[in-house]
């Protein structure tokens, strides 16, 4: 399931861009939002992957 994890963001992204699109915004508007999307992903990955190595 590890190897799975770098989706997550991807799938995040799309549904941002997807709702962005919907409310008639262009990319250039929501990149916050996408900086968001990649920290708490980042974050999420992080915590993960130490998990991972202390419970090993």
């Amino acid at each position: 399931m590890i190897r799975l994890f770098f989706l997550l963001p991807i799938i995040m992204c799309l549904f941002w861009w997807k709702y962005l699109d919907a409310k008639g915004c262009s990319v250039k508007d929501g990149i916050k939002g996408f900086a968001y999307i990649i920290a708490f992903n980042t974050v999420l990955i992080g915590f993960f992957v130490v998990m991972l190595f202390v419970t090993h």
